[in-house]
């Protein structure tokens, strides 16, 4: 089973790596991270296909605010899943989160902030570009 589902994730990354991914600014998407390694695929980017569920296109710097409230709904960042080759969050820490759980955590007054070069143009179906800009992080300006 194992073997099948990396094998799945080798295809799907060979289709998406075909064509150039975008960003929410309609630039070449950026990599989120790589320590730890995040995105659906693992690969470092918030990619996304069909077997994203979750739909991971938001590249978030978590927030403590952030990783209790997500961890109050179900979904533990904090804790570290070594079965799963996941180290555990802390803030500070780059993540592709779940579309609808930023959203959530926006409405919740605890969404951390994006890095828009990295979020993919996916999120544009959850969220107006306007509240994104409001959301991105400070370039220290």
């Amino acid at each position: 089973m194992m073997i099948f589902i990396m094998l799945l994730i080798e295809l799907a990354k060979a289709q998406n790596m075909s064509m150039p991914l975008k960003n929410v600014l309609g630039t070449e998407l950026k990599k989120c991270c790589d320590a730890p390694r995040t995105g659906f695929y693992r690969n470092g980017f918030c990619q996304t296909g069909p077997q994203d569920h979750g739909t991971h296109v938001a590249c978030a710097t978590v927030t403590k605010e952030f990783l209790e409230f997500t961890k109050s709904r179900g979904n533990d960042l904090i804790t570290p899943r070594p079965e799963w080759n996941f180290p555990g969050l802390k803030p500070g820490d780059k993540w592709c989160l779940c579309a609808l759980r930023w959203i959530e955590a926006k409405k919740a007054g605890v969404a951390p902030p994006l890095d828009l070069e990295a979020t993919n143009e996916k999120m544009l179906e959850f969220s107006s570009i306007q509240d994104l800009k409001k959301a991105q992080e400070s370039d220290g300006n």
